[in-house]
């Protein structure tokens, strides 16, 4: 049984080998250990504090193989952007211009660097180990537990929920949007870049970035081509997200022309679906289908995938389930169908 629970000091090294592994784009977790300590502490001072609003918590979820130990992934939350440093995106909009005269209209793609994302929640640091991934549910388990922690908890987090996804790059970790426009700026590779910003140095970007809106023409076709597209190990994450209502408005990432998908919390499907149940516990349980699982608390946040045939009151959960989940019977707990 895979189990998602909040990282803890200890698992320092394994989330290291996770950021080694995720390669080019995956900003929010660099791999650099001095960093990645300070990522651990913060989440560990964000589930301790008393909350009432969203601020500058995040909160920084692993999963773990419930037979062997081994950290097979990640995920996070950051409660509120851009409430140090700017938090920059590309709007992508449109120009027209039009001439009767001439008998011309031409219609271009613009790019506007923006702030707009200001104080929402974000989903990050998704990562799931190659060896994980398509057994037991647990990408689903590791991307959606997420919405279950947001529903016990609301108040630490903001009305509107946002998700960067990692833009195309190739095998070598060249980014073909980069390449059309970020090198013109910042004349640095591209994955220096995406590291510079990974360890919160994103104040160069207002330096260094055009203020005036970008004509998309100009770019060369291959940079063109990738506004807007997911890195191929993407693609799975960014349809699970679209399937709780998530949805691309328009904005792209500023290095790697990724999407961002964005929605308000109380239109995600797993928040507005999730049921809190009382739990009973029993050796003999009613074959039922996939659900997520998880208790309410807090620093002590348990989630897994289990076989469920919830009633409308209660739920029977094996006793496997209910170590796991560290609860009792009578407790509740908070389910979510497939």
């Amino acid at each position: 049984m895979n189990l998602i629970r909040p990282i803890r000091l200890d698992d320092l090294d394994a989330l290291l080998e996770i950021a080694r592994g995720a390669g080019a784009g995956f900003t929010s977790l660099p791999p650099d250990r001095d960093y990645l300590r300070d990522r651990i502490e913060l989440s560990l001072s964000s589930f301790a504090a008393p909350v009432s609003q969203a601020g500058h918590e995040r909160y920084l979820f692993v999963l773990q193989d419930g037979s062997s130990g081994l950290i097979g992934g990640c995920c996070a939350i950051e409660a509120a952007c851009g409430l140090d440093e700017p938090f920059y995106s590309y709007r992508v909009g449109e120009t027209v211009q039009a001439s009767q005269k001439f008998e011309v209209y031409n219609r271009t793609q613009t790019l506007y660097l923006t702030n707009d994302y200001t104080g929402a929640s974000v989903l990050c640091s998704l990562y799931l180990r190659p060896e994980f991934r398509g057994k037991g549910g647990a990408g689903r388990l590791l991307s959606r537990c997420r919405f279950l922690f947001m529903a016990a908890h609301p108040a630490r987090f903001a009305d509107r929920v946002i998700a960067e996804m990692r833009g195309v790059s190739d095998e070598r970790g060249r980014s073909p949007f980069w390449e059309g426009l970020g090198r013109h700026f910042f004349s640095v590779e591209y994955a220096e870049a995406e590291h510079i910003v990974g360890m919160g140095n994103k104040s160069f970007i207002a330096e260094l970035m055009p203020a005036h809106p970008i004509y998309a023409v100009l770019l060369p076709a291959e940079a063109r081509a990738v506004m807007g597209q997911v890195h191929a190990h993407t693609a799975p994450a960014l349809r699970l997200l679209q399937s709780e209502g998530l949805r691309h408005t328009g904005y792209i990432d500023i290095f790697d022309g990724g999407p961002t998908v964005e929605a308000p919390v109380a239109d995600i499907r797993a928040i507005r679906k999730s049921r809190v149940l009382e739990a009973r516990v029993s050796h003999a349980v009613s074959r039922g289908t996939a659900h997520l699982v998880s208790n309410d608390a807090l620093d002590g946040f348990r989630c897994v995938m289990a076989d469920l045939a919830p009633a409308r009151d209660h739920v029977v959960l094996d006793q496997a389930t209910a170590a796991a989940l560290n609860i009792r019977a009578g407790d509740s707990v908070r389910t979510l169908g497939p």
